[in-house]
């Protein structure tokens, strides 16, 4: 760990009225800028990243037979469709909920231990080792699930831990590397790779799964991951002043600045989102650079619709009734504002202590990501009882509550969660019918 000189361990950091006040001379990042370069390389990584993660909401359709005997924790059915590019596992939903929320259960180990080491060792060796580690474990996962159900929630735990260390490592890198009047746009940017990441997976998925295979599916993303942890290895360096392709204008520029500071229903809501995150960015950047509200009032401001109007929304799913369209407006919606939070509780602890962001972000994660791994091992059981005939009528109502408010409501994009862990683990088959009734 680099010791800092005693001029910068005292220097107290800028107030928000400084930070106001410095904010307005900013304009945007150049379209050629190295910074903006790194914002998509991360970007990407994230896509890549999220795509290994949601993935087997999907392929869990074509993993299971859902009409089997669901005893035995790892057989495979000897009917036709269990074809070698195909193999079909007898999991029980409780087994599938397990298996769902798995990664949740790494990710959740690795927040406050990453925040701190982000702080300590480079983080160029951190995000690419780890996107590289869940890159190999998302090639490993066909051969884990012909083992067994027990190997592959050992191998997705595992990939959960890389990737928590991408999710918040990540976040370190906009101390060096982002000015003061380009943090939200830059860090919009790179964050709205989260919610692309599962919308292109979805999109992608269910047309792999028929073409070539669920193993496929694992095996295209696990390669892309692979090759963008080589670009991230070749391409950054934690220090703008060592990085060999910058500019000068844009070294003094970054240096200046830190001186002073120190299925496609299923991918809408993630798309919707993406979108949302960026513009949210770049409407924050305007209001500070145009001095119309304060960092304070603006972060204030972006927090409380991310986090208010999601609520609004899934509220509102109860008085919907049957509509159709209404369920997946207000679904979308739903999602896509948690955006909002890009520009407020995310970036947040960057304006307040920025040489202990990505201890912070560990800890906000942390407790985000309580809500996501609760869900999907608890919509498992519960739709396990649902199966057996032993929950009261209503219970697919009430995976949907506990899905929707645990996950939905207790995170913002960037904060983690689960994986849509009740989008799958239903009955399926002969006892889908019986499951719609009681519901």
């Amino acid at each position: 760990m680099e010791s800092r000189p005693s001029s910068e361990r005292l220097r107290s950091p800028p107030t928000l009225r400084q930070m106001d006040d410095r904010s307005q001379s900013g304009r945007a990042p150049g379209c050629c800028s190295l910074r903006l370069g790194l914002a998509l390389l991360l970007h990407f990584c994230n896509v890549s990243m999220m795509s290994q993660r949601a993935c087997l909401s999907l392929t869990m359709v074509a993993m299971v037979n859902g009409t089997g005997p669901q005893e035995l924790p790892n057989a495979s059915t000897p009917e036709p469709l269990d074809d070698p590019r195909n193999p079909v596992y007898n999991w029980s939903p409780r087994t599938q909920g397990i298996v769902l929320s798995s990664s949740t259960y790494g990710m959740l180990l690795s927040q406050v231990p990453v925040g701190y080491l982000s702080g300590i060792y480079p983080v160029k060796n951190m995000v690419g080792s780890a996107l590289l580690l869940s890159s190999l474990l998302s090639l490993l996962v066909p051969l884990a699930a012909g083992v067994g159900a027990s190997a592959v929630i050992a191998c997705r735990v595992a990939q959960g831990l890389s990737q928590g260390t991408v999710l918040v490592a990540q976040h370190t890198v906009w101390t060096k590397w982002a000015p003061l009047s380009e943090r939200g746009r830059l860090t919009s940017l790179s964050l709205s790779g989260l919610m692309l990441g599962p919308s292109l997976a979805l999109c992608v998925t269910g047309l792999i799964c028929q073409a070539l295979g669920w193993p496929m599916v694992f095996y295209v993303f696990g390669a892309g991951g692979c090759a963008l942890s080589l670009c991230w290895f070749l391409l950054f360096h934690d220090d703008p002043k060592g990085h060999p392709c910058i500019s000068p204008g844009e070294k003094e520029l970054i240096a200046s600045s830190l001186v002073e500071q120190n299925g496609l229903l299923s991918a809408l809501p993630h798309l919707f989102c993406w979108l949302l995150g960026i513009l949210a960015g770049h409407v924050s950047d305007g209001f500070l650079s145009r001095k119309m509200l304060s960092v304070l009032a603006v972060r204030k401001l972006f927090t409380a619709l991310g986090l208010l109007l999601p609520a609004v929304f899934v509220v509102s799913l109860l008085y919907l009734g049957p509509s159709f369209q209404g369920t997946v407006t207000c679904l979308t919606l739903a999602s896509a504002t948690l955006g909002f939070c890009v520009a407020g509780i995310v970036i947040n602890p960057l304006d307040i202590a920025p040489r202990y962001y990505g201890f912070l972000k560990g800890v906000t994660v942390l407790i985000g990501m309580t809500g996501g791994l609760i869900s999907s091992t608890l919509a498992g059981i519960v739709l396990d009882q649902v199966r057996r005939g032993s929950c009261q009528p209503g219970g697919g109502r009430s995976v949907f509550i506990i899905h929707h408010q645990t996950l939905g409501e207790a995170r913002g994009p960037g904060e983690g969660g689960g994986e849509g862990g009740c989008h799958r683990a239903r009955p399926s088959g002969p006892d889908a019918q019986r499951h719609r009734k009681r519901s």
